[in-house]
């Protein structure tokens, strides 16, 4: 039930507004908040707090957000072995959270840009699952799943966020080695190229290319999931959202974490639904993770 995440660390700034500014314009908002972050970082903090062994493999820099982007992971009890330290800036998130809990974040890469293959972990011998996402360059990501779908690891994929330059068509070597593939609705239309075909028919495709499974999150309507033999649609969790910020992390890293333990793909989707929808409630983003035990405690309700 070991998990292993390759992923960005970052230091977030956060600043709370009326509104997300429109371009060209300036919008007042409260104080700025530093807080841990970054895709990699958030999703390994959640399978960490939903009660898997967790190590994260990364990159942070020598400067002064280096401590406020590791503490979350500190707390939460990921194993920080495969974390390498750089000569490059940590990787700054900024974001700007509107009073109906949706955000827009603009991300600094910093020492996440600067990893490469050589730091991936050799041994993978300790793991059963790899979650990636794509804030790393794509050539570690590639490299990471080729050598743990040959070790015989289950690779998880959240292709987030979205590629945009050049907005192309996925790496298939990528694709061929990934078995559970995680996007929103904008990802899974980059991704499949989809001339307004529905959800599940540019979701079904994607499976000809390697995974086996394909979920499509969609945020208050819940998550689609497509493999070969079912299609599950699972209704968002009613709550009053507070901030949105760390709700896709949340999911993927609880899917992963309850899978690592054995549960059914249905199962572990249900509680990575649950666990999002329970993030949305508080601000930030590792910050707002529910545990395994408040999981759980939504999950009987």
């Amino acid at each position: 039930m070991s998990v292993l995440v390759v992923g960005s660390v970052n230091a977030d700034v956060t600043v709370r507004a009326a509104r997300i500014p429109a371009p060209g314009e300036t919008v007042l908002g409260e104080e700025a908040r530093v807080s841990p972050g970054g895709k990699g970082a958030n999703q390994a903090v959640a399978a960490a707090l939903a009660g898997s062994s967790v190590t994260l493999c990364g990159a942070v820099g020598r400067d002064t957000f280096r401590a406020p982007a590791l503490s979350g992971l500190t707390r939460a009890g990921v194993d920080l072995a495969g974390l390498h330290e750089l000569d490059a800036p940590t990787g700054l998130a900024l974001i700007t959270v509107a009073a109906s809990g949706e955000n827009a974040i603009t991300v600094a890469s910093g020492a996440n840009a600067r990893v490469t293959s050589a730091h991936l972990p050799t041994d993978l011998s300790g793991f059963t699952h790899l979650l990636l996402q794509n804030e790393l360059p794509s050539e570690v990501n590639r490299e990471a799943a080729r050598r743990a779908h040959a070790a015989g690891l289950t690779v998880l994929h959240n292709a987030a966020p979205a590629r945009q330059a050049p907005m192309e068509q996925p790496d298939p070597e990528l694709l061929a080695h990934t078995h559970h593939l995680i996007v929103n609705e904008h990802e899974l239309a980059a991704f499949a190229s989809g001339g307004g075909e529905a959800l599940e028919t540019q979701a079904r495709a994607l499976l000809t290319r390697g995974p086996r499974a394909v979920t499509v999150t969609l945020g208050a309507q819940g998550s689609l999931t497509v493999t070969a033999d079912a299609v599950d649609r699972l209704p968002a969790f009613p709550v009053t959202p507070v901030d949105t910020t760390g709700a896709g992390d949340t999911f993927c890293g609880v899917l992963t974490a309850w899978l690592a333990q054995g549960h059914p793909l249905p199962t572990a989707l249900h509680a990575a639904g649950v666990a999002a929808a329970l993030a949305c409630t508080r601000p930030g983003a590792q910050d707002a993770m529910p545990d395994r035990a408040e999981i759980a405690a939504a999950l009987a309700r």
